[in-house]
């Protein structure tokens, strides 16, 4: 099981970005190994705005779309417990400066027992999960 971040999303169709040669490996490999990928409404939101700035909203909505009918991607939506337990965690890490997002991600890989997410920030391993696929 792997939590797919933001990151993960835009790096791999924004060439320009720092991380893109990794992300397009990433996801070559997620489609190879069969595995069971999570993500929330919320990171598709995320995903979405940045990928419409960089490649048209015609574009994106297309991409989001496929997303929400993927049959390989779960798409986890945060309702108040989440939320709620998301700004607990936010003022937790208030110090390394985590956004609620991802805060809502933490939660739900937590209760999901997912440990692993493709993901280019460090947000994910101070809350204790392993990068993939490295740093």
């Amino acid at each position: 099981m792997i939590f797919v971040d933001a990151g993960a999303f835009i790096a791999r169709f924004r060439e320009s970005d720092d991380h893109h040669v990794a992300a397009v490996h990433g996801w070559a490999a997620l489609a190879r190994g069969h595995l069971r990928l999570f993500t929330t409404n919320l990171v598709l939101m995320e995903s979405a705005k940045l990928l419409a700035e960089i490649r048209g909203y015609r574009w994106a909505a297309t991409r989001v779309a496929a997303w929400l009918d993927s049959k390989e991607l779960q798409i986890l939506r945060s309702g108040s417990e989440e939320e709620i337990e998301a700004a607990r965690l936010m003022g937790k890490y208030a110090d390394q400066r985590i956004g609620l997002v991802d805060c809502v991600s933490i939660t739900f890989m937590r209760r999901h027992g997912i440990k692993r997410a493709f993901a280019f920030d460090r947000h994910f391993r101070v809350a204790g999960f392993e990068l993939w696929p490295g740093e």
